[in-house]
């Protein structure tokens, strides 16, 4: 008789743990779908919460640095891509450099119009490992704005940074000697103002 009522208890906890499972299991579900809801209806929140939280590697932007300069270095490689359709030429002046955690950093990339008409450009960002996109701060950056290139131009775009010392405090970016930033240029879309209006047809 024991015997089945220890049993009967053990079935007992089995079927409570398997219905707390499902509760985790549906509440994760539910919790994705409303993500990916927001996410699909919304980009713009979707942008602004990866740059808020460095989701995805999305880099943080400050006004200033007021950080504490640690004595340790990370290096920071740098990396250029072009999409189909931007004629243009996009590199960094050096594919590396060494940065005390905290201190303010300069770097330069070098864009050029091949093409024999001015052409808008957007840069889109990001930094590897991903982790990193909540410490790494940018004051200043070409990718702030839309930039405009006159046929066969070529032009030095800078880029001011610094790495959050709290990097150090995180288990995730604590021991990655590097980090990796990342742009991508891609063709600005035209303004509704710089679209010309559909002529009339003529004749009847």
């Amino acid at each position: 008789m024991e015997r089945d009522q220890t049993v009967q208890q053990d079935d007992g906890t089995a079927d409570k743990t398997a219905r707390q499972n499902r509760r985790v299991v549906f509440g994760c579900l539910a919790a994705l779908a409303v993500m990916g809801g927001i996410t699909a209806a919304s980009p713009t929140l979707y942008t602004m919460f990866c740059k808020a939280t460095g989701y995805g590697g999305t880099t943080q932007r400050a006004d200033s640095n007021t950080a504490k300069v640690l004595d340790r270095t990370l290096t920071v490689r740098f990396d250029s891509n072009v999409a189909p359709g931007l004629p243009w030429t996009f590199e960094p002046d050096v594919t590396k450099m060494d940065v005390k955690i905290g201190e303010t950093a300069l770097a330069f990339f070098r864009a050029t119009n091949n093409s024999d008409k001015p052409v808008k450009g957007q840069a889109i960002f990001n930094v590897a490992p991903e982790a990193f996109g909540s410490y790494f701060n940018k004051i200043e950056c070409f990718c702030f704005k839309e930039q405009t290139l006159q046929p066969h131009q070529t032009v030095e775009m800078p880029v001011t940074f610094f790495l959050d010392p709290k990097l150090v405090e995180d288990s995730s970016t604590a021991l990655q000697p590097e980090v990796t930033l990342s742009y991508s240029f891609f063709p600005a879309e035209p303004k509704a103002a710089e679209v010309a209006p559909p002529q009339p047809k003529k004749g009847g």
